[in-house]
């Protein structure tokens, strides 16, 4: 069995340092071999290429831009009538991604319209996706990009998220039929929605790109007080031949560095 690769969400973690190129350093040095990031557009990308460059760190994964935050946007990719803004932010990631020679993007859905209750705005809202779910497989195939797709649970994080379940997000990659889409699971949202880990895991196996962790209930590192049983899901994944990175989206509990025993000792065992 091949072991996991771990990279380090930047956006998460190595917080104390203001930059993202300063927590990218600091990622290298603790031993991962790649950083993710949410956000990355106020910041200038040719700082953190210039820490890839120098440290052999892959940027494994960005987001789409996630619209108007202070007007409650948390992505565009399913919202009627912003089918533009969400091409315009793409092409904004895919600039990014480029510079920083990533090969996956995050096409974050978006949320429920204000006003609108979920069952009335879902039909419309999955078509809209699917059309910017087949626009983006198009250009980002041009670029040998992966886009992905990310349930985000409901319950505790965010009421109004449209894409909430990894069988919610399976049927509509049926739908938009592209190669180059995938499903990205994290592990903390899917046991918070659905739990039945293994069984999805295996059912869906072949069409995750991407997997993040977080321990539940308190979203702190996998090794922390919680319902998830980790050690079991990293063998699962090994077992089941996962060859992408997992990526380490979780609240540390104390200092960033303090928190990394449970990846050293997982590192350590797979010597």
């Amino acid at each position: 069995m091949t072991a996991l690769k771990f990279c380090a969400n930047i956006s998460w973690l190595f917080t104390e340092l203001p930059e993202f190129s300063q927590r990218g350093q600091a990622a290298a040095r603790a031993g991962f071999q790649a950083v993710e990031a949410a956000w990355l557009y106020d910041s200038d990308p040719g700082e953190l290429r210039k820490v890839t460059q120098e440290t052999g760190l892959e940027v494994a994964l960005i987001n789409t831009p996630p619209g108007d935050l202070k007007n409650g946007d948390l992505g565009l990719g399913a919202v009627p009538g912003r089918e533009q803004d969400f091409r315009q932010g793409l092409a904004l990631a895919i600039d990014f991604a480029k510079t920083l020679d990533c090969k996956r993007i995050h096409l974050m859905a978006g949320r429920v319209p204000a006003g609108l209750q979920r069952s009335a705005a879902s039909v419309d809202m999955e078509a809209t996706f699917v059309q910017n779910l087949r626009y983006a497989a198009d250009v980002l195939g041009k670029e040998g990009i992966l886009g992905l797709i990310e349930p985000i649970n409901t319950r505790v994080t965010d009421p109004q998220y449209f894409l909430e379940s990894p069988h919610q997000a399976a049927a509509i990659l049926q739908k938009v039929d592209r190669p180059n889409i995938k499903l990205q699971m994290d592990v903390y949202h899917w046991q918070i929605m659905d739990g039945n880990l293994t069984q999805n895991i295996q059912k869906y196996f072949p069409l995750i790109g991407h997997v993040q962790v977080a321990q539940v209930p308190d979203r702190h590192e996998p090794d922390s007080p919680g319902e998830v049983n980790f050690p079991y899901l990293f063998n699962l994944l090994e077992k089941l031949g996962y060859q992408g990175y997992v990526g380490c989206e979780y609240k540390p509990m104390g200092s960033t560095e303090a928190g990394l025993d449970w990846v050293r000792k997982y590192w350590e065992g797979r010597k």
